[in-house]
């Protein structure tokens, strides 16, 4: 049975193709279309998806899977803006006709870019999230733990996986929400809203945490068990196109910063506050998790989950044995969850754990793949070919002279990380390795991170972590 899933019109666009529950492939628009983030419909992740399952058209798929409820989204949308009338009309009027064609006539848009007369599912926004964290994991059974933004109103939740089933036990409804408080960061620090959350979680470990305290009098109500409400007269995304408002700003000793405009103490130190207080909140909510399920085992997704530092924390601070993160934990691996939730709980489909303990995720090396001698004459490129042996070595002494070196081999990965498939790689001794790669490579901040790549048994040798991170979703 083919079952393609579907994220679009948000963020991070993506489409994953599931055969008798097995993941064959997943991609992100943007790997293709090259407009970062890209929130269009995935017609070339489709494709792609479709040529790796040998499949010629749309119309040869068995199901549909699209990663949330649109018209639950829009009633949120309508509501709120009705709610803070007239104060939201203004805004909701502007997007309403882009809105409703892409949430009312969802269906309709699917059925005629694939071809495709079948049945189509919606699951839940957190459906799918708690599906694409607890389905292709190791375990046989877990809490599952997501936190984003919003869906269609939940913006985080606590469940349970057991076998083929996942059910939601918790949830924390909009508009409280831990990704959008993080989101209102990023805007007030003059990064963009839905792309640049990690560039804030770069910038904190620069800053000291003196705004903590007043972030927790003044911005949200932390409760023990990880649940919050934000104080909404510090905020504007109800009803405005910003997301912090003028007392916001009085808060933090001044007013947003504006893109590309130089980085302060200040700045750092909000980011260092704001970190601090995500992963108190992440470290309560997981304990709760821990305590309404009992598991050893916790899965984690949604685009919180990819702030690698908190889940760092929970591992070592926190109630379970062992965690496993989606490696596209955000909006992009909803496609993966819907298509695999449609198969397991809307077919009822059984669910095989590996007894080697390996994940079902493949490395989620998961998209295309291109040959390298092919690319090389199209773009008339002169090289030199190597047996591994020869080109290992080669490598290696690159590295250590301080090269930066481009490596590329097999499938694309699928999500936000570069695990070693299309990957930059540099000499971590070398003090001008991290300006050289973030100024002349890759142009952008200087103070933006890079992850260290270590043979499983040389780890303990410079990291306090037991445990593996193929994924680049854990802080040491």
């Amino acid at each position: 049975m083919n079952i393609l899933g579907i994220s679009s019109f948000y963020h991070d666009s993506a489409a994953c193709l599931v055969r008798d529950g097995e993941i064959l492939a997943a991609a992100q628009e943007e790997r293709f279309s090259r407009v970062k983030h890209d929130s269009d419909f995935p017609k070339q992740a489709i494709a792609y998806c479709l040529q790796a399952a040998g499949l010629t058209s749309g119309s040869e798929l068995d199901l549909v899977a699209f990663y949330e409820k649109p018209f639950a989204k829009f009633d949120r949308i309508l509501s709120t803006s009705l709610a803070l009338a007239p104060r939201g009309l203004r805004p909701f009027l502007k997007a309403a006709p882009t809105w409703i064609k892409q949430k009312i006539w969802l269906k309709e848009i699917i059925r005629n870019e694939l071809d495709y007369e079948g049945k189509i599912v919606f699951p839940e926004h957190h459906e799918s999230h708690a599906a694409s964290a607890f389905f292709p994991s190791p375990f046989e059974e877990a809490a599952v733990l997501t936190i984003d933004g919003v869906g269609e109103w939940t913006t985080s939740s606590i469940g349970h996986g057991s076998g083929n089933r996942i059910e939601l036990l918790r949830e924390l409804r909009f508009p409280h929400s831990l990704g959008l408080l993080y989101s209102a960061f990023t805007y007030y620090l003059g990064f963009r809203v839905n792309s640049g959350e990690y560039k804030v979680m770069g910038l904190a470990p620069y800053g000291e945490p003196r705004f903590r305290d007043l972030i927790l009098a003044e911005l949200i109500d932390l409760k023990p068990d990880g649940s919050l409400r934000l104080n909404l007269k510090y905020f504007n995304f109800l009803a405005g196109l910003t997301m912090t408002n003028r007392r916001f700003a009085a808060l933090f000793e001044g007013p947003r910063r504006q893109p590309a405009t130089d980085l302060t103490q200040r700045h750092m130190d909000v980011a260092r506050s704001l970190q601090a207080v995500v992963e108190e909140t992440m470290l309560r909510m997981a304990r709760h998790a821990h305590a309404l399920t009992k598991s050893s085992n916790l899965c984690l997704a949604g685009g919180v989950a990819l702030n690698c530092v908190s889940n760092g924390r929970i591992l070592r601070e926190g109630p379970f044995e062992k965690i496993w993160i989606q490696p596209a934990a955000g909006d992009a691996g909803g496609a993966l969850g819907a298509a695999l939730l449609a198969w397991h709980q809307f077919e009822n489909k059984p669910r095989q754990v590996s007894l080697t303990g390996a994940d079902r995720q493949r490395g989620s090396f998961l998209g295309p793949d291109y040959d390298s001698r092919e690319f090389l004459r199209a773009q008339k490129i002169a090289a030199t070919e190597l047996p591994n042996a020869e080109l290992f070595g080669e490598v290696a002494r690159l590295l250590a002279q301080g090269h930066v070196v481009g490596w590329y081999q097999g499938r694309m990965e699928f999500g936000p990380r570069a695990l070693g498939n299309r990957s930059i790689l540099a000499d971590p001794r070398i003090a001008t390795v991290q300006e050289t790669l973030n100024l002349k490579i890759k142009f952008r901040e200087s103070f933006r991170p890079f992850a260290p790549s270590v043979l499983r048994e040389r780890v303990s040798d410079y990291f306090e972590l037991e445990e593996e991170s193929p994924y680049m979703l854990l802080v040491a």
